[in-house]
């Protein structure tokens, strides 16, 4: 993230879950992953839960899953496509959104967006939180950080994007979707319509998948009044390819690379943020 905020981004992007115990964390997943995650020690003696990893987030409290390093990077297999896109940095611990937010403030970083996806799958409900009782938690932290004013709700399920416009009007409002999970919100899209229907539910800006992207889905999100939100865009020529399309901004794994496109379109490049100072200096 530090070195994200240093580079020059428009916003950061990041994925939260509700804990057992109501605790707002960094995590892509709604279970502990194995990929990035590993196990070091039971928060007592006998926890009746642990091993953790591979245990739903939502059954485990905040204190259990600090225990975790989620700094590890251990690969399904040898050409796992993330596996150079997320570095090791062991005997890290899980974030708290507030956590986050509150580095952001310590490198006065108000001109960078956070952009917060709020993981959720109407489709497993025991997983998930109740989407409104979530989506007003990650309102009221952002609030609490005056963040609310410069931030953007994320989900691929819906029902947070409704919510969202209901409670927090002046927020952007990110409709995700991908080809998998366009199902999860089939009785609101009507027609086949995907843009209209999220713009519908709420949506002021509509993130697709990048294979999902054409002319056709431009045109119809110009119709609905939605700027499209690409991604995820590593690699330059299809960025530039996305750009000619018409969308209005690249999810990426590669800043930097993104970065050197914008320059060479001669688009507004976001100013980097200055490092911070070690304490006494």
């Amino acid at each position: 993230m530090s070195r994200t905020m240093e580079l020059g981004v428009h916003a950061l992007e990041f994925d939260v879950a509700l804990t057992a115990d109501r605790r707002l964390v960094l995590t892509h997943d709604l279970t502990v992953s194995a990929v990035t995650s590993a196990d070091r020690r039971p928060l007592h003696a006998g926890d009746p839960l642990y091993p953790y990893v591979g245990r739903p987030i939502n059954t485990l409290t905040l204190a259990q899953l600090r225990t975790l390093d989620v700094g590890v990077r251990l690969p399904r297999h040898p050409d796992d496509p993330f596996a150079l896109t997320q570095v090791a940095m062991p005997e890290t611990r899980m974030p708290t959104l507030g956590a986050v937010l509150g580095l952001a403030g310590a490198y006065d970083a108000e001109g960078v967006r956070m952009h917060v996806e709020l993981k959720s799958d109407p489709m497993r409900p025991e997983l998930t939180a109740d989407p409104e009782l979530f989506t007003e938690m990650v309102i009221e932290e952002l609030d609490r950080h005056g963040r609310l004013g410069n931030c953007a709700i994320l989900s691929f399920d819906w029902r947070v994007i409704a919510h969202a416009a209901k409670i927090a009007p002046g927020t952007r409002r990110f409709a995700l979707i991908e080809l998998d999970t366009l199902h999860w919100n089939e009785g609101t899209v009507n027609g086949g319509d995907v843009p209209a229907a999220a713009r519908d539910a709420g949506a002021t800006t509509l993130s697709p998948e990048h294979v999902m992207v054409d002319e056709s889905l431009m045109a119809r999100a110009s119709a609905a009044g939605l700027d499209v939100a690409v991604w995820t865009v590593n690699d330059r020529a299809l960025g530039a390819r996305m750009l000619d399309l018409g969308v209005a901004g690249i999810v990426t794994d590669y800043p930097d690379r993104m970065r050197e496109l914008w320059r060479e379109r001669g688009l507004e490049l976001p100013e980097p943020v200055a490092p911070l100072k070690p304490v006494g200096v």
